[in-house]
Protein backbone atom coordinates (compact mmCIF):
# COMPACT_ATOMS: atom_id res chain seq x y z
CA UNK A 1 0.00 0.00 0.00
CA UNK A 2 2.85 2.31 0.73
CA UNK A 3 3.62 2.22 -3.56
CA UNK A 4 0.12 3.33 -4.09
CA UNK A 5 -0.05 6.00 -1.79
CA UNK A 6 3.19 7.57 -3.49
CA UNK A 7 1.91 7.29 -6.33
CA UNK A 8 -1.35 8.86 -5.38
CA UNK A 9 0.56 11.62 -3.53
CA UNK A 10 1.92 12.79 -7.51
CA UNK A 11 -1.38 13.35 -8.61
CA UNK A 12 -2.59 16.14 -9.95
CA UNK A 13 -5.11 15.22 -12.22
CA UNK A 14 -7.60 12.31 -12.02
CA UNK A 15 -9.55 11.20 -15.06
CA UNK A 16 -12.85 9.08 -14.82
CA UNK A 17 -14.64 7.10 -17.23
CA UNK A 18 -18.28 7.52 -16.90
CA UNK A 19 -20.37 4.00 -17.84
CA UNK A 20 -19.28 1.49 -15.03
CA UNK A 21 -17.33 3.82 -13.26
CA UNK A 22 -19.11 7.32 -12.25
CA UNK A 23 -22.35 4.97 -13.32
CA UNK A 24 -23.36 1.25 -12.38
CA UNK A 25 -22.50 0.57 -16.14
CA UNK A 26 -26.90 0.34 -16.33
CA UNK A 27 -28.17 2.21 -19.43
CA UNK A 28 -31.98 3.30 -19.26
CA UNK A 29 -33.57 4.26 -22.40
CA UNK A 30 -37.12 6.12 -22.72
CA UNK A 31 -39.40 5.35 -25.34
CA UNK A 32 -38.24 8.97 -27.43
CA UNK A 33 -34.37 7.65 -26.80
CA UNK A 34 -34.05 9.02 -23.82
CA UNK A 35 -30.75 8.40 -21.98
CA UNK A 36 -31.22 8.67 -18.03
CA UNK A 37 -28.00 7.11 -15.12
CA UNK A 38 -27.50 7.45 -11.95
CA UNK A 39 -24.59 8.85 -10.10
CA UNK A 40 -23.91 8.42 -6.63
CA UNK A 41 -23.98 11.43 -4.32
CA UNK A 42 -21.09 10.48 -2.26
CA UNK A 43 -19.06 10.27 -5.64
CA UNK A 44 -19.83 13.76 -6.68
CA UNK A 45 -18.73 14.68 -2.89
CA UNK A 46 -15.34 13.37 -2.98
CA UNK A 47 -15.04 15.21 -6.27
CA UNK A 48 -16.16 18.58 -4.85
CA UNK A 49 -13.51 17.60 -2.08
CA UNK A 50 -10.96 17.03 -4.90
CA UNK A 51 -11.21 19.64 -6.61
CA UNK A 52 -11.10 21.82 -3.27
CA UNK A 53 -7.75 20.35 -2.74
CA UNK A 54 -6.36 21.83 -6.22
CA UNK A 55 -6.43 18.73 -8.39
CA UNK A 56 -8.09 18.63 -11.41
CA UNK A 57 -11.03 16.28 -12.63
CA UNK A 58 -11.63 15.24 -16.32
CA UNK A 59 -13.60 12.37 -17.65
CA UNK A 60 -13.34 10.94 -20.94
CA UNK A 61 -16.21 8.59 -22.04
CA UNK A 62 -16.97 6.61 -25.56
CA UNK A 63 -20.69 7.55 -25.18
CA UNK A 64 -22.42 10.47 -25.41
CA UNK A 65 -25.02 12.06 -23.60
CA UNK A 66 -26.40 15.84 -22.45
CA UNK A 67 -26.78 13.81 -19.03
CA UNK A 68 -23.20 13.57 -18.47
CA UNK A 69 -23.01 16.93 -19.45
CA UNK A 70 -25.52 18.31 -16.96
CA UNK A 71 -23.93 15.90 -14.16
CA UNK A 72 -20.51 17.12 -15.39
CA UNK A 73 -21.27 21.05 -15.16
CA UNK A 74 -22.67 20.50 -11.44
CA UNK A 75 -19.79 19.32 -10.01
CA UNK A 76 -18.13 22.00 -11.78
CA UNK A 77 -16.01 19.74 -13.98
CA UNK A 78 -14.82 21.28 -17.12
CA UNK A 79 -12.65 19.10 -19.07
CA UNK A 80 -15.14 16.92 -20.26
CA UNK A 81 -14.58 14.27 -23.02
CA UNK A 82 -17.73 12.48 -24.81
CA UNK A 83 -18.12 10.01 -28.01
CA UNK A 84 -14.15 9.24 -27.35
CA UNK A 85 -13.74 5.57 -28.78
CA UNK A 86 -10.18 6.06 -28.63
CA UNK A 87 -9.42 7.36 -25.43
CA UNK A 88 -6.15 8.10 -25.63
CA UNK A 89 -6.02 11.05 -27.85
CA UNK A 90 -8.14 12.79 -25.97
CA UNK A 91 -6.04 12.47 -22.74
CA UNK A 92 -2.84 13.09 -24.62
CA UNK A 93 -4.39 16.23 -25.68
CA UNK A 94 -5.28 16.80 -21.83
CA UNK A 95 -2.29 16.36 -20.33
CA UNK A 96 0.01 18.32 -22.97
CA UNK A 97 -2.93 21.46 -22.72
CA UNK A 98 -2.66 21.50 -18.55
CA UNK A 99 1.50 20.73 -18.68
CA UNK A 100 1.42 17.81 -17.02
CA UNK A 101 3.65 14.55 -16.63
CA UNK A 102 1.04 11.25 -17.28
CA UNK A 103 2.82 10.38 -13.89
CA UNK A 104 0.92 13.19 -11.82
CA UNK A 105 -2.34 11.38 -13.47
CA UNK A 106 -4.33 8.75 -12.20
CA UNK A 107 -7.09 6.81 -14.74
CA UNK A 108 -10.04 5.71 -13.25
CA UNK A 109 -11.38 2.52 -15.76
CA UNK A 110 -13.38 -0.86 -15.74
CA UNK A 111 -13.27 -1.75 -19.19
CA UNK A 112 -10.51 -2.95 -21.99
CA UNK A 113 -11.25 0.41 -23.57
CA UNK A 114 -9.64 2.11 -20.81
CA UNK A 115 -6.44 0.13 -20.72
CA UNK A 116 -4.62 2.23 -23.34
CA UNK A 117 -4.78 5.39 -20.95
CA UNK A 118 -4.42 3.20 -17.73
CA UNK A 119 -1.39 1.87 -19.26
CA UNK A 120 0.18 5.62 -19.43
CA UNK A 121 -0.91 6.95 -16.07
CA UNK A 122 1.13 7.47 -12.92
CA UNK A 123 -1.67 5.57 -10.71
CA UNK A 124 -3.92 3.34 -12.93
CA UNK A 125 -7.15 2.49 -11.17
CA UNK A 126 -10.02 -0.43 -11.50
CA UNK A 127 -13.10 -0.32 -10.03
CA UNK A 128 -14.33 -3.66 -8.06
CA UNK A 129 -16.29 -5.12 -10.82
CA UNK A 130 -13.96 -3.81 -13.52
CA UNK A 131 -13.38 -6.61 -16.19
CA UNK A 132 -10.34 -9.33 -15.25
CA UNK A 133 -8.39 -7.67 -17.62
CA UNK A 134 -8.06 -4.30 -16.60
CA UNK A 135 -7.84 -5.32 -12.91
CA UNK A 136 -4.79 -6.84 -13.98
CA UNK A 137 -3.23 -3.63 -15.55
CA UNK A 138 -4.24 -1.36 -12.35
CA UNK A 139 -2.20 -0.70 -10.03
CA UNK A 140 -4.87 -0.19 -7.24
CA UNK A 141 -8.50 -1.35 -6.96
CA UNK A 142 -11.68 0.08 -5.51
CA UNK A 143 -13.26 -1.61 -2.83
CA UNK A 144 -16.13 -0.31 -4.27
CA UNK A 145 -18.30 -1.01 -7.36
CA UNK A 146 -18.50 1.68 -10.46
CA UNK A 147 -21.61 3.82 -9.43
CA UNK A 148 -21.88 2.77 -6.07
CA UNK A 149 -18.74 4.68 -4.31
CA UNK A 150 -15.79 3.81 -6.30
CA UNK A 151 -14.74 7.48 -7.58
CA UNK A 152 -15.19 8.05 -3.35
CA UNK A 153 -12.71 5.63 -2.89
CA UNK A 154 -10.43 7.17 -5.53
CA UNK A 155 -10.87 10.55 -4.09
CA UNK A 156 -10.34 9.54 -0.28
CA UNK A 157 -7.24 7.74 -1.43
CA UNK A 158 -5.73 10.65 -3.10
CA UNK A 159 -6.64 13.25 -0.51
CA UNK A 160 -5.20 10.63 1.95
CA UNK A 161 -1.84 10.30 0.41
CA UNK A 162 -1.54 13.88 -0.10
CA UNK A 163 -2.74 14.60 4.03
CA UNK A 164 -5.73 16.03 3.48
CA UNK A 165 -8.30 14.00 4.26
CA UNK A 166 -8.54 14.04 8.10
CA UNK A 167 -8.73 18.05 7.30
CA UNK A 168 -11.71 17.77 4.52
CA UNK A 169 -13.45 15.34 6.44
CA UNK A 170 -12.65 17.25 10.18
CA UNK A 171 -15.09 19.89 9.10
CA UNK A 172 -18.19 17.84 9.35
CA UNK A 173 -17.29 17.11 13.17
CA UNK A 174 -17.09 20.74 14.65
Amino acid sequence: MDEILQRAARIRLVVFDVDGVLTDGSLFLGDGGEEYKAFHSRDGHGMKMLQEAGVELAVITGRTSRVVEHRMASLGIEHVFQGQQDKLPAFEALVARLGLAPAECAYVGDDVVDLPVMRRVGLAIAVQDAHPLVVRHAHWQTPSPGGRGAARDVCELILEARGELERMLARYLA
